[in-house]
């Protein structure tokens, strides 16, 4: 028998990374979820991932199709809805090649996600944004970046940080205008288990320095987080009234270059590992490449720059409790082994 006391979340972009792992946490505390999907056949693809993530009874959980650029959809998917989580944006490994799409898609579906929940009279919607709607375009900002801090959008920045932060400048304008209660997560470079061939943009890397496809890294550092950690900070967001009206940067607290991820994958995973290298490519080089190879344009605008971001707020107001990054880049290379993902001879 179904209990009708459930409160049911709507989680948009229901087959990505992040929105899995939300999905699952949601499901494990006793909500109903509804995901959307913009292709209706990965249900099953779907269901498959979340079974590897734990769970096993998919009675409380459902599907509706939207799409970011067509308003049609969202005002039946919001029926009966009482939070909305939206996760929905065009990413970095699913870039459109207009660089203005990726913007116009990402601003467009936070509109019509905002205007159906008013509409609907939802009451709360948290936004996932991204740590790159807060420390892109700084090149001289040697202080840690916190929720403070806004990219600036002068700068010659990549499309996806600028569809980021333009989003949620959208969102928190719309917020306002319709009288919902807001909150936006900002997760930094996300890693942690992966269920199956659908996995962020950041752990891509983990794969391609296994199989070698990294001969030189990039002279970078990044925050890193865990997607499980990302899931709890959104369900915090969505449950505590301190988090209404404000942004909450999702980071391990470490800062962490890609030579040393390099360095403690090759200890933790002895001959697994041969094929990555800790090799460092010059900085005047990587712009040079950038031009021609597209990979590289979105990190080549933070060569020299400063990336580490606080996670105090997110800690001291809702009592979160983030796993290390260097923890979660492990678990991420140990699942990428586990279901074949990586092929190492």
């Amino acid at each position: 028998m179904t209990n009708t006391n459930k409160k049911t979340i709507l989680v948009t972009g229901g087959s990505g990374y992040i929105a899995m792992f939300i999905m699952i946490a949601l499901l494990k505390k006793g909500y109903r979820v509804r995901a959307t999907l913009r292709t209706m056949s990965r249900q099953e693809e779907v269901k498959k991932m979340m079974a590897q993530g734990g769970i096993s009874d998919f009675t409380d959980l459902g599907f509706v199709q939207t799409d970011l650029t067509k308003e049609e959809g969202w005002s039946q998917a919001m029926t009966g809805v009482d939070s909305v989580i939206h996760v929905a944006s065009p990413t970095p490994l699913q870039r459109p090649d207009a660089d203005d799409l990726m913007v116009k898609m990402a601003v467009d579906g936070v509109k019509f996600v905002m205007k159906a929940a008013k509409e609907a009279g939802v009451k709360r919607v948290v936004l996932t944004s991204a740590s790159g709607a807060v420390l892109a375009g700084h090149k001289h900002h040697p202080e840690i970046f916190t929720e403070k801090d806004w990219t600036n959008l002068d700068a010659p920045i990549n499309a996806y940080q600028r569809s980021k932060t333009m989003a949620e400048m959208e969102f928190w304008k719309l917020a306002e205008a319709y009288g919902i209660e807001g909150a936006s997560i900002l997760p930094t470079a996300v890693m942690g288990p992966i269920l199956g061939n659908d996995f962020s943009h950041s752990s891509a890397a983990i794969k391609k320095m296994f199989e070698g496809k990294m001969p030189r890294l990039l002279n970078l550092a990044f925050d890193y987080v865990d997607v499980r950690d990302v899931a709890d900070l959104h369900l915090l967001a969505l449950e505590k009234d301190e988090a209404i009206g404000q942004r909450f940067i999702a980071t391990s607290g470490q800062n962490i270059t890609y030579k040393k991820q390099a360095e403690f994958l090759k200890k933790e995973f002895g001959t697994k590992a041969k094929k990555v290298s800790t090799q460092v490519i010059p900085d005047f080089l990587v712009k040079t490449l950038a031009r021609f190879d597209k990979s590289l344009a979105m990190p080549a605008t933070f060569l020299g720059q400063n990336t580490a971001c606080s996670n105090e707020k997110s800690v001291k107001l809702l009592g979160w409790k983030p796993r290390l990054g260097e923890a979660a880049i492990i678990q991420t290379a140990q699942t990428m082994l586990d279901l074949g993902v990586i092929k190492v001879d």
